[in-house]
């Protein structure tokens, strides 16, 4: 493809490799070539080859490391579907696993369970905990054909927590909520608070992601018929690898 006027030349450029980049020519991980070389490819000045590459740095295409270069992100081709419906029934086909499927990847979950433990601050404010109660913790780290894409990390109040047996903790979401609702703490109804900010280094390790990049931080809280919370679920994921969808029916 030819560099020509009218369109800015830099613009131009930024075509050409995101077009090289989807068709595979650098695969993800793969160092492009310096802004000297990509210069003398495209007959242009640095400052132009520059204002390209910010261009796809800007849409998560690649990431650069001061004096080391630009390197090819993964990104999926089609954005993975966070569908959550009202109800939350057991087998329903929003869970992660159906979810991934349905994109084409294979999923898989690793899953840490420990307590009892103290509760981050902002977790126990939300749960309403008195300064001696403590928590059990749910960690899940979500992945699709082996690569990271979502951390899940539930909090739920030792005094429910301790009536769950191993294999009423070790479940998917809507099998954890069916669990309490049998024993006599089911939510009745949820709701998410959703905010887009920053990784911490380490979420942004884990999905390896530059720490420039967004993130979704989606906390859900269920709530029991007393209208005290019995869960709070902290989800991580990246912003530009995931669009949320959300249903509920209407009531006359």
């Amino acid at each position: 493809m030819s560099i020509q006027d009218p369109r800015p030349r830099y613009a131009q450029v930024a075509d050409v490799l995101r077009a090289e980049i989807r068709e595979g020519l650098w695969p993800a991980g793969e160092k492009l070539p310096s802004q000297p070389e990509l210069a003398r490819r495209f007959k242009l000045s640095q400052t132009s080859v520059a204002r390209a590459m910010e261009v796809l740095r800007n849409e998560g295409m690649i990431r650069s490391e001061f004096g080391g270069g630009s390197y090819v992100l993964h990104r999926p081709t089609v954005k993975r579907v966070r569908a959550i419906p009202a109800s939350f029934a057991s087998g329903s086909p929003s869970g992660f696993a159906a979810q991934m499927r349905t994109a084409g990847l294979e999923p898989r979950t690793e899953l840490d369970v420990h307590g009892p433990v103290d509760a981050p601050e902002i977790v126990a404010a939300v749960l309403g905990l008195d300064d001696d109660e403590q928590v059990m913790v749910r960690a899940r780290r979500m992945y699709a054909d082996d690569r990271p894409v979502q951390r899940a990390t539930s909090y739920v109040p030792w005094r429910i927590a301790q009536e769950l047996a191993r294999d009423e903790v070790d479940t998917n979401p809507a099998g954890l909520y069916a669990n309490l609702r049998a024993h006599g703490h089911g939510p009745v109804r949820f709701y998410e608070e959703i905010e887009g900010r920053r990784p911490t280094p380490a979420e942004a390790a884990f999905l390896e992601i530059p720490e420039a990049d967004l993130i979704f931080e989606i906390v859900r809280v269920a709530v029991g018929a007393d209208e005290r919370p019995v869960e709070v679920c902290v989800n991580v994921l990246a912003l530009a690898g995931w669009r949320l969808r959300y249903e509920w029916q209407s009531r006359e």
